[in-house]
């Protein structure tokens, strides 16, 4: 029998089933790589998705569809590379006129793409509607019109290639690779029957495919900054060389006049979607170092990683948002009235109080800006025990007169009166000091008073309260057009998000730095391990710390959070008294004595051993900073020693950690327990050690070495306490002997004068200054916030200043530090959804977060993140604003000046894009422009105003 005629076996069947299919399924994939779609294109964002790749070809539709037909069917039939059974060319030509092209790759894309060399910009063109332009044989009810983009494909070597495709509302087919070498698809200017900026009409074509024509721009010719025409022979912008440069328009069909419809070129529009079917607008991120605007890579095919194609698209949203417009709304100003004037004029002097009393250092940072960066705190102070011998001993002198330290020469203290007359006024030769305040307490004082009248004015009040309202708005447009663009420049920074960011708590103090859990585990593992230890004396003899606890009825098993009861609770609002007796474990003083007190029989071993477990876990977390208070109380002169020896011999230093001072206001408690006789006595305590080891620090030597680490003085105390007002004609220190209690006015300027004379001294040594930082505004009346408007750096707290519109208005415009505790706050005075956090923030004053107490408050070991994760929940705060807030705490801070140029940046002295890196910081710079040019154009309408009523002052002075 014929083989021929002999059946298959199954077995041969399926063999020959297999190679069929196999052969079908080559077929298929080659055609599917061949005319298969990479990616989709979003029709009006430019989002391009590089990840994924179409399995089939899908063409737009066909205008010259028969009625038996399908739509589908033609469309399908449909080939934009001149083959096929579809005419696809003049489908092309057809529709050109109607189309809008893009010219490079969106920056919103997540895809991997190369950057271009040298920096260029990313050039897109894109076609409104227009009726030069339109297509006037086009039906009301035909399709979208076509895009065709450059869409990055991964190549074999896992770089991007770029390739076209064509797409409208319903699919997407293949468009090959441009034959030229810049990869851009261009057209004659004068076709479109209109000059685009910066290309010459009569450039010669040199290219021509599918419709679409490649122009190479003349060598010398660029854009401007703004997209404007710089002109043939203009130089690059930013310094940079001069390339060929295509704008991607298209080409215009024949029936199309030369004259019929200009081409406009516009600067660009930030939020600009673009709109088929009218005027070419060409949008251009502007980078540093780019030559010209709309220059296209060199080569078709880039390869890149993601990392280095965020950062080079976000160093292009950067530098748009240092050079471009953005978003925002800009309100129209009237011509200011009289009243305007007037009230401008008056806080414009409100000003110049603050500027005549702060304390400046002589060399401002930006004279510093020479010094190189600190990575680290011991990077700029070395190490902060290691003793270097002082320079010599200057010939200077100091004495107390009427409650504040003056420094003279020696040559003219020959005829000074006896040490123990320090009350006794100078004679006539002394009356000129060479280190003084800028002014006495009254002249402190009168100003006060002055500043308080202003703020209490009613067209005062109305004006501030009117641009405080207005600055909101401002930030809530912000936030809506531009919130998208603030969180892609966050994604292009490298290694950059929250959480690596630095962020400094700025108001904690040392006695509650660590939680309630934390400090439980301490006390159980010293009772197990040191129960025998001899820790306290009371009644008249020593208690070792087993008996202590047994005295108390307390063992260890017995021992939990709840007994330790340091944790705030609901009845401690509007309390003070009581929220300070959360500081006594299990409610026992002897307790709080013994673990957190320095000053005990142990020298403060115990807390100096908890201070370095939470130094641990600050180190571990490398990215959070703080600031700890600790007390210095003046009851006696050699607290600054005790403290300093404490500090020293048991090493605690850290590299995210500076001391400040706590002054607390006890005043009234030290005369009625008889330990000083006036306020004088108190002053002398504070600032006496100070003056003597920053004259010679070798009479302190352990104190010099603590100074060194420390950033500034705090006045701490309950400031909801009922007080007078200080006149303008206050007794002087010395004569301060009652048992009633200075007011807040009264302390501030005696210390702040101190600090001052003392601040000058160590700046003629040499040495680091210290900073006036206060809690102020926390409770009480508005005349503490007036007093340290004039007279400190920054504040803690701060809540009052929702009272007072004008004061409000003030702290703005000085950009005076708030360091603000919601949490502890929503403990103690204001419910937390009251809190004015989120207002003073949007109106854009200079505010932080910062924990105040984590003993009391908070339950992790990381309260910072704890304080933030808060206010990001309830207020919605975005990851942008969050890392503002971060930015704010480093600027509040103590830290010296080269370290904040490592954490923020060179000139991080400066408001707006100048004084901000991203790179650093993780704050977009349109965030940072925002600011600044609200904050400037507040300055302005000041300046403006006040000008204005001077002058009208001059006009109506009667002349000679």
């Amino acid at each position: 029998m014929d083989s021929s005629l002999r059946p298959q076996s199954r077995w041969e069947t399926l063999a020959l089933g297999i190679a069929l299919g196999t052969s079908v399924t080559a077929v298929a994939a080659y055609l599917g790589y061949k005319y298969g779609t990479q990616s989709l294109i979003e029709r009006h964002g430019g989002r391009l998705n590089a990840g994924r790749r179409k399995s089939a070809a899908r063409a737009p539709p066909s205008r010259a569809t028969s009625p038996g037909v399908p739509r589908s069917a033609a469309r399908r039939g449909l080939e934009l590379n001149g083959g096929g059974s579809g005419d696809g060319m003049d489908m092309v030509e057809a529709a050109a006129a109607r189309a809008y092209y893009e010219a490079g790759a969106s920056l919103t894309r997540p895809s991997s793409r190369a950057a271009p060399p040298n920096g260029h910009p990313r050039t897109r063109v894109s076609n409104e509607a227009s009726p030069a332009l339109a297509d006037p044989i086009r039906r009301p009810n035909s399709r979208p019109a076509m895009v065709i983009a450059p869409t990055p494909a991964l190549n074999a070597e896992g770089g991007d290639t770029t390739e076209y495709y064509a797409t409208d509302a319903d699919g997407m087919a293949h468009f090959p690779h441009p034959p030229t070498s810049s990869g851009l698809m261009s057209a004659s200017e004068a076709e479109l029957g209109g000059p685009l900026h910066g290309l010459a009409p009569g450039a010669q074509t040199h290219a021509h495919a599918h419709g679409l024509q490649y122009i190479p721009r003349p060598a010398n010719t660029c854009l401007s900054p703004r997209g404007g025409a710089a002109g043939a022979g203009a130089a690059p912008p930013n310094g940079g060389a001069a390339r060929e440069a295509v704008v991607a328009t298209p080409a215009v069909p024949q029936y199309l006049k030369p004259g019929q419809g200009p081409a406009m070129v516009q600067p660009p529009t930030a939020g600009h979607v673009p709109n088929p079917g009218g005027n070419v607008l060409m949008h251009t991120y502007h980078t540093p170092c780019a030559g010209v605007a709309g220059v296209a890579p060199a080569t078709v095919t880039q390869s890149s990683t993601n990392a280095s194609f965020m950062a080079h698209e976000g160093k292009m949203i950067e530098d748009a948002a240092m050079h471009e417009a953005y978003v925002r709304v800009i309100t129209p100003e009237h011509s200011p009235s009289e009243e305007t004037e007037d009230v401008c004029y008056m806080l414009q002097e409100a000003m110049e109080l603050r500027r005549k009393w702060l304390f400046k250092p002589v060399l401002s940072p930006e004279q510093l800006s020479h010094l190189a960066e600190a990575k680290e705190l011991s990077d700029c102070i070395g190490d902060p025990f290691r003793w270097t011998p002082a320079p010599c001993k200057p010939d200077w002198h100091f004495r107390m007169v009427d409650g504040v330290y003056c420094v003279w020469d020696g040559a003219a203290t020959a005829a000074a009166p006896a040490p123990e007359a320090r009350g006794t006024p100078p004679p006539p030769d002394l009356q000129t000091a060479w280190l003084t305040p800028p002014g006495t307490a009254v002249d402190f004082f009168s100003d006060m008073h002055w500043l308080l009248r202003v703020s209490a004015l009613g067209n005062v009040r109305s004006f501030t309260h009117h641009r405080l309202l207005l600055l909101e708005q401002k930030f809530n447009l912000h936030v809506m057009l531009n919130s998208d663009k603030e969180f892609l420049a966050q994604k292009s920074a490298p290694h950059r998000d929250f959480y690596n960011v630095r962020k400094v708590d700025t108001h904690v103090h040392h006695s509650a730095c660590m939680h309630q859990k934390h400090l439980l585990r301490f006390m159980k593992s010293k009772l197990k391990k040191e129960p025998d230890e001899v820790v306290i004396f009371r009644d008249g003899k020593y208690l070792t710390l087993r008996e202590v606890f047994e005295s108390l009825n307390l063992t260890p098993y017995d021992l939990n959070v709840d007994m330790l009861d340091v944790h705030a609770d609901k009845n401690i609002f509007q309390r003070f008294d009581r929220f300070n007796l959360k500081y006594n474990p299990f409610g026992q003083s002897r307790l709080r004595e013994i673990f957190i007190k320095q000053d005990n029989l142990l020298h403060g071993r115990f807390l100096a051993q908890l201070t370095k477990e939470v130094f641990v876990d600050l180190e571990a977390s490398k990215y959070q900073h703080t600031e700890y208070r600790i007390s210095v109380y003046g009851r006696k002169p050699n607290e600054w020693d005790t403290l300093a020896a404490w500090v020293v011999q048991n090493r605690l230093a850290s590299d995210n950690n500076m001391w400040l001072i706590q002054i607390p206001r006890l005043y009234n408690v030290y005369k009625e327990s008889g330990i000083i006789d006036n306020f004088e006595e108190l002053l002398v305590n504070i600032f006496e050690p100070l003056f003597e080891v920053t004259k010679d620090p070798e009479s302190h030597p352990q104190l010099h070495l603590f100074l060194k680490g420390v950033s500034g003085f705090d006045l701490v105390d309950d400031e909801s306490k009922p007080e007078r007002r200080p006149n303008k004609h206050m007794p002087s220190p010395a004569a301060w002997n009652t048992k009633y209690n200075p007011s807040f006015a009264y302390y501030v300027y005696y210390m702040y004068a101190n600090l001052f004379t003392l601040n000058k001294l160590r700046e003629a040594r040499g040495l680091n200054t210290f900073s006036l930082r206060p809690h102020s505004g926390e409770a009480g009346d508005v005349d503490h916030l007036a007093v340290t408007f004039m007279a400190a750096e920054n504040i803690a707290h701060g809540i009052n200043l929702r009272k007072s519109p004008s004061m409000q208005y003030l702290y703005y415009l000085a950009q005076v530090g708030l360091c603000m505790s919601p949490l502890s706050n929503n403990f103690i005075f204001l419910d937390y959804h009251r809190n004015p956090f989120p207002t003073f923030f949007a109106r854009g004053l200079s505010v932080s977060l910062s924990t105040d107490d984590p003993l009391q408050i908070h339950l992790t070991k990381e309260p910072l993140v704890e304080e933030y994760s808060v206010a990001a929940q309830v207020w919605k705060l975005s990851a942008t604003d969050l890392c503002e807030i971060a930015r704010n705490s480093v600027l509040h801070s103590g830290y010296p000046h080269q370290v904040k140029m490592h954490w923020v940046h060179t000139k991080y002295w400066k408001m707006g894009p100048e004084g901000n890196d991203i790179q650093k910081t993780n704050v977009p710079a349109l965030r940072m422009r925002f600011r600044k040019d609200c904050h400037t154009e507040e300055v302005t309408l000041l300046q403006s105003g006040a000008s204005a009523h001077a002058n009208r002052l001059r006009e109506r002075k009667p002349k000679d």
